[in-house]
C-alpha cells in the first residue's frame, strides 16, 4: 500500500487519464505479473483486439494513492507495421526504434556475452508485435485480470501468442536476487500530481519522460505523427537479464576475510546496504530501518563524500545517478535519467551460495523515456560501461557492466585505494527489444486507422 505522507499534493499539468498508469504507480508489495508478447497476422483482427481490450488498459489517474491491478500495452515498430499504421506515421519514428535494439547492438555495447546472437529464440525471431504487461498484488488478482485478456484474444484469430514471460517479487520484502532493496530511487515528474518528498533532488520535466510535453531544455522532443498519436506516450526498454547470484556470492568470499567485510564489498560495488539504507547515511553498519524508510531511504546527495570515499565513483548507484558528483565529462543528469520499473523472475538462491543451481533466475529491466533508445545508447556506452566520466578509464559498472571476468572496481581507501580485479558479469543480457507505448486516446486512433 501507498505511504501517504511520503508525497505533496501538487497541480495536476499533465493528463493522467490518457497516460497509461505503469509509467508513474510504483509496483505494489509483493508484486505478480506477466508479460505476454503477440504476434500480428491480420490488421483488422489486430485492430478489433485493441478495440476490444482498450476499456481494460489502466490510466495513471490518483496514481500515487492506487495499488490495484493494472494491465498496460505497447507495441514494436514492427507491430505498429503489421498494423498498417499510415506511412507518414511509420516514416516519423526515430531511427534507432525503427532498427531496433539488437541492430543497434555496438552503440549499447551488446557485444561479446551479450551480443544478440546469443540472445534467447524468443527474442531473435519475428514475432514480437504487441507486449501485454499485468502486474497485480495478489495472484489471484492477477489470474482475474489475465483472463480477461486471455479471453479477448481467444476471440481475435488474427493476433496469436508468440511468447509470456512471468515475473514475481524474487525475495519477500521487494528484494532482488542479490539481496539487495530494488526500486528505490526513480525521478519525480513535474506536474504529474504528487511529488515525493525529497529535498535533494527537483521534479523534472515532463517531457523527459512523456511525449507532448516541454523537456529540461524548454522545448519539445520529436514525437512520431500525428500529435494524437503521440501525446501522452513513451518509449520503453525492455531487457531480460541473467543474474549470476552465486558467481556475485563466490567474488565476495573470494575478496573478503570475513562475513562482514564481505557485506561492505558489495555494499561499496551497490552503493548501499542490502537493506537499502544509502552508504553516505550510515558507512559502516547497515541500518535496515533506514533501508525500509522510503521517506528517507532517497533524500540524500554526494556533498558529505566529493572524494568518494565512503560511496565509491564507480558504484553502480553513483552512476546510475551521479546526482551532485563532480564529473570528469560534464553532463546534465536529469537528461540521462529514465523511470525504472523492472521486475524479478525465477526463484531465489539460497543466501550465500556459491554453487549455481542451473535454474533460470535474473531481471526483466523495464523502463521509460522520451527519448528511451539515445538515453540508454549514452547508458550502456559512457555510464555502464566505461569510466571515463569519472576519470576511472575503462572501469565499468560492478553490476551490471560487461566485466567478463576482467573487471575492476576501485574502492578510495588510506592510506592507499583498494583495486578488485578479475570480476565476472554478474547480469548477462538474454535478450531486448524497443516498444512504443501510446496513450490511451492514442490506442482508440490506432484501432480505427
Amino acid at each position: 500500500m501507498f505511504l501517504k505522507n511520503l508525497f505533496k499534493r501538487s497541480a495536476e499539468k499533465i493528463d493522467l487519464q490518457d497516460i497509461q498508469a505503469i509509467i508513474l504507480r510504483d509496483r505494489p508489495l509483493p508484486y505478480h505479473g506477466i508479460n505476454v508478447f503477440l504476434e500480428i497476422l491480420n490488421a483488422a483482427s489486430a485492430k478489433a483486439f485493441l478495440k476490444e481490450i482498450i476499456p481494460y488498459v489502466t490510466n495513471a489517474q490518483n496514481w500515487w494513492n492506487n495499488d490495484d491491478a493494472w494491465l498496460a500495452i505497447a507495441f514494436t515498430y514492427e507491430g505498429l507495421k503489421n498494423l498498417e499504421l499510415p506511412q507518414s506515421t511509420m516514416e516519423s519514428f526515430p531511427e534507432a526504434f525503427k532498427k531496433g535494439m539488437a541492430a543497434r547492438s555496438k552503440k549499447l555495447m551488446d557485444i561479446n556475452e551479450n551480443a544478440p546472437e546469443k540472445w534467447e529464440d524468443s527474442f531473435k525471431k519475428p514475432g514480437n508485435h504487441i507486449a501485454v504487461s499485468i502486474t497485480a498484488k495478489s495472484k489471484a488478482e492477477l489470474e482475474e485480470k489475465k483472463k480477461i485478456a486471455l479471453q479477448i484474444l481467444s476471440k481475435h484469430t488474427g493476433v496469436k501468442l508468440h511468447f509470456q514471460a512471468d515475473f514475481d517479487t524474487p525475495i519477500e520484502g521487494n528484494f532482488n536476487h542479490f539481496g539487495f532493496r530494488d526500486g528505490i530511487s526513480n525521478p519525480e515528474i513535474e506536474g504529474s500530481g504528487a511529488e515525493r518528498l525529497n529535498n535533494k533532488e527537483r521534479p523534472i520535466k515532463a517531457g523527459e519522460f512523456l511525449l507532448g510535453y516541454a523537456n529540461e531544455a524548454g522545448n519539445h522532443y520529436p514525437m512520431p505523427q500525428p500529435i494524437e498519436f503521440a501525446k501522452n506516450g513513451t518509449f520503453v526498454i525492455f531487457r531480460k537479464y541473467h543474474s549470476h547470484v552465486a558467481a556475485f556470492n563466490k567474488y565476495l568470499a573470494e575478496q573478503a576475510k570475513s562475513k562482514d567485510e564481505q557485506e561492505l564489498i558489495a555494499a561499496k560495488m551497490v552503493g548501499r546496504w542490502r537493506s537499502g539504507a544509502p552508504l553516505n547515511m550510515c558507512p559502516f553498519k547497515d541500518n535496515a530501518a533506514l533501508g525500509a524508510d522510503t521517506a528517507k531511504n532517497n533524500d540524500f546527495d554526494f556533498s558529505n563524500d566529493t572524494n568518494g570515499k565512503i560511496v565509491p565513483y564507480s558504484s553502480h548507484m553513483r552512476r546510475m545517478n551521479p546526482r551532485d558528483t563532480k564529473m570528469a565529462v560534464l553532463s546534465d543528469v536529469n537528461l540521462h535519467r529514465i523511470i525504472r520499473k523492472g521486475v524479478g523472475y525465477g526463484p531465489a538462491l539460497p543466501d550465500s551460495s556459491t554453487k549455481d543451481d542451473g535454474k533460470e533466475r535474473g531481471l526483466y529491466f523495464i523502463a521509460f523515456s522520451a527519448k528511451a533508445m539515445e538515453t540508454l545508447e549514452f547508458l550502456q556506452k559512457e555510464w555502464i560501461n566505461h569510466g571515463n566520466f569519472i576519470s576511472l578509464k575503462n572501469e565499468r559498472d560492478p553490476i551490471i557492466g560487461l566485466n567478463e571476468g576482467k573487471g575492476t572496481f576501485t574502492m578510495p581507501h588510506d592510506p592507499l585505494p583498494r583495486r578488485f580485479i578479475g570480476m565476472p558479469t554478474f547480469n548477462t543480457l538474454k535478450g531486448g527489444m524497443y516498444l512504443f507505448m501510446p496513450g490511451i486516446n492514442a490506442i482508440k486512433w490506432m484501432s480505427r486507422v
